[in-house]
Parts: C-alpha cells; sequence; structure tokens
C-alpha cells in the first residue's frame, strides 16, 4: 500500500543510521541536509534526526517529521533500493508546508541523480 509507513521502511537501530552518516551522497540546502546510501533492498527506508538543539519546540519538529513522512510516502517509487536520513537547520520551522514539501521533492530527485 502506497500510503502505508511500515517498520519496513525505516530505519531504526542505531547501526543503521551510522552506515547511512558514514557512506552516504549528502545533498544540502539553507534548511535541509538528505543523506542517502543505496541499499540491498527493493524498498527505501528513511530515518529521521531532527534535533531538539536546532528546533526548539515539538511542534514544530513534530510538524517537519510528518511533512518528511508524507512526503516519503508518496516518492517511494522513485526512491527504491535507497537508506535515507533527514536532519534539518534551525530555520527549517519558519518555513511554510508548501515551500517544504517542495524542497523535499526536489531533493528526492537531486538524491536519485546523484545515488544512480
Amino acid at each position: 500500500m502506497p500510503g502505508c509507513f511500515s517498520r519496513q521502511q525505516r530505519l531504526l537501530r542505531p547501526d543503521q543510521f551510522k552506515r547511512v552518516f558514514k557512506k552516504s551522497i549528502r545533498v544540502n540546502d539553507a534548511h535541509f541536509s538528505i543523506l542517502g546510501q543505496l541499499n540491498q533492498k527493493d524498498s527505501a527506508r528513511l530515518g529521521l534526526a531532527i534535533a531538539k538543539k536546532h528546533i526548539k519546540k515539538a511542534v514544530g519538529r513534530n510538524r517537519i517529521k510528518r511533512l518528511v513522512r508524507e512526503s516519503f510516502r508518496h516518492h517511494q517509487e522513485l526512491l527504491a533500493g535507497v537508506d535515507i536520513v533527514v536532519t534539518c537547520r534551525s530555520d527549517a520551522s519558519r518555513l511554510t508546508n508548501q515551500v517544504i514539501h517542495e524542497r523535499l521533492i526536489q531533493h528526492w530527485h537531486n538524491l536519485v541523480t546523484k545515488l544512480k
């Protein structure tokens, strides 16, 4: 089902995150840093590292995470076979939902282009 976000589509363990942080392709802008690495699976996996240091309020962190997960779900077919970790900078919470969505789409395409 393309609208779900199951456990198989998440990076859950610290070693999974470390592997992506160590050997990855990075796509950056002023608000987001997206790291990606090819995996041996047919589906994409997503990990979120939204630091309290950068976005103080839980409401802002949760909004960013929700928007990233939503964008990821809609672009799973494009991202197949890639492990992804999304981090953000402090001013990302000031962006509108529409701007965040547009930037993420652009980042997904850039990441896939660099990896494949």
